[in-house]
């Protein structure tokens, strides 16, 4: 007997309903999303394996999986829905991405791109699963590498407290920045004696026991805090032993010391202190239930077919980079040259430095420098760079780019003075040799400007809205010697030198 035939037009390519067509169209979606941003995807998971200071992201997805698993069994009792109000925080993530990207945020883009993940979560599998899943969705920012800003704050407060308790111990000790001077030696609180990586790894591993073993928000929030203040306290205290062992033996005993504290034990010991202190507080049984099914199932408005959601998202993921990328063909050329300023009372001299001194700007289309004498005798360092417009590794202001080469040996020691449209830096080199740096940025037709967060926004216009993209930047900075004030010879030469937006304009071939 032949059964009778069903036409073709009829016959469903793929069966959307149930789970396994919502997690299928969520998996067409989700990889969409990783192959268009996948040198955001990249360069995450790069700074996870390269940086130490996020070397705790590699375990946030195996403690996300975790997390779903833990709920396994609610989440079969519900019923996933694709559901387009998710559209609209993909739409968010989407256009975060396309800020993050105009204005050369990596932190941004990174967390837009779990924000698109998070959306197309909620929109194709529905709000009673994104309610169950709200915590590990939300545990996926800590994927993003962010905290860096906090870096150069913490130095100074890490000083700030091996000095305190120096001054306990009796041990004679000056501080002018992050450097501490001591009978038995000259010691800097440098990036990676800051605390920073253990405070964001600790903020992360907070976060998690206090959803996994409270149920009370007072106790949560006396947990974390308490678990943060100290993580901060301790790395104080760490860096006052070092000098403290320098001083009672020896620097390089200080340094052996240092190391095996700071590497293997110190993290160790703080974790543990911090839950043997809380054990007795967690009001989260382990075979507590994480959520009740039947609160969270019910009617759902604005819900579609899976397929219509994922095309819609699949919309919105793409308009982003198409943007991007239509603004960036418009941008202006710069001149084919760059030529140094000649200013009345100032010569070019090929005078050697204390120590030797290059600001970085990566990419730029043009960089020069020289160094400048007056008949005062004094000397100032000129360094011009200029880009036509800004992208991934092409930034004007980011990590490393400036007057402190994260991988020379001069450091960021504390501000400096500046004029108001400028950003004042002390530097410091072995010796020590000190620097002071005046930095002037100028985006397009904007002002000139020494804040990094302004050059940012003005990045961010101008890439998103197409106008002039050029960008400069202007460095004057000066050793500290005997014969004249640092500080007096950079207001000496920025006087002659005259307006900045002129020669940042001329250097752009704005004018």
């Amino acid at each position: 007997m032949i059964d009778r035939a069903v036409p073709l037009a009829r016959m469903p390519l793929v069966d959307m309903t149930g789970w396994r067509g919502h997690l299928t169209a969520l998996g067409v979606v989700t990889l969409a999303i990783l192959a268009l941003f996948h040198d955001d995807v990249w360069s995450m998971v790069s700074i996870w394996w390269t940086a130490s200071t996020f070397g705790h992201c590699l375990f946030i997805p195996p403690i996300i999986a975790w997390l779903v698993q833990q709920r396994l069994v609610g989440l079969r009792q519900l019923e996933p829905v694709a559901w387009t109000p998710g559209l609209v925080w993909l739409g968010l993530g989407a256009l975060a991405w396309l800020v993050g990207a105009a204005a050369g945020v990596a932190m941004v883009r990174h967390g837009a791109l779990v924000m698109m993940l998070q959306g197309a979560t909620i929109a194709l599998l529905g709000p009673a699963v994104a309610r169950a899943l709200l915590f590990p969705l939300f545990y996926a920012f800590f994927m993003v590498p962010f905290g860096e800003e906090i870096v150069p704050p913490l130095q100074l407060l890490t000083a700030r407290l091996a000095m305190f308790f120096l001054d306990l111990s009796g041990v004679p000790a000056h501080m002018e920045g992050i450097f501490i001077t001591t009978p038995t030696g000259y010691f800097e609180v440098a990036e990676a004696c800051s605390g920073a990586k253990f405070l964001i790894a600790m903020t992360a591993y907070g976060v998690l026991v206090c959803n996994v073993c409270f149920r009370s928000w007072s106790r949560r929030a006396l947990f974390l805090g308490g678990a943060l203040t100290l993580s901060i306290l301790a790395n104080g205290v760490r860096a006052f032993a070092t000098i403290l062992v320098a001083h009672l033996t020896s620097v390089d005993a200080a340094v052996g010391f240092d190391h095996v504290v700071y590497g293997w034990v110190f993290f160790a010991i703080i974790m543990a202190v911090v839950m043997a202190v809380a054990w007795p507080f967690f009001d989260r049984g382990p075979g507590d239930p994480w959520f009740d099914p039947r609160l969270l199932q019910g009617a759902v408005r604005g819900r579609l077919g899976a397929g219509r959601i994922a095309l819609g998202a699949l919309a919105l993921i793409a308009a982003a980079p198409l943007w991007l990328a239509a603004t960036a063909a418009a941008a202006d050329p710069l001149p084919p040259t760059l030529d140094l300023p000649a200013l009345r009372g100032w010569n070019r001299v090929a005078a050697p430095m204390a120590y030797p001194w290059k600001a970085r700007f990566d990419g730029a289309d043009h960089y020069v420098a020289a160094r400048y004498r007056n008949a005062a005798g004094q000397t100032v360092d000129l360094t011009i760079a200029t880009y036509a417009r800004q992208d991934e590794g092409r930034k004007l202001v980011g990590f490393g780019q400036g007057a402190a080469d994260p991988d020379s040996q001069w450091v960021w020691s504390s501000p400096a003075p500046a004029p108001a449209n400028g950003r004042g830096e002390q530097i410091t080199a072995p010796g020590p040799v000190v620097r002071h740096a005046v930095s002037f940025y100028v985006v397009g037709q904007g002002a000139p400007t020494g804040s990094k967060p302004r050059v940012k926004i003005e990045t961010m216009q101008a890439r998103l809205l197409g106008r002039d993209q050029r960008a400069v930047a202007i460095i004057v900075s000066a050793e500290e010697g005997d014969r004249q004030p640092v500080d007096a010879a950079i207001t000496a030469f920025l006087t002659d030198l005259g307006d900045i937006k002129v020669l940042a304009d001329r250097s752009a071939g704005i004018r």
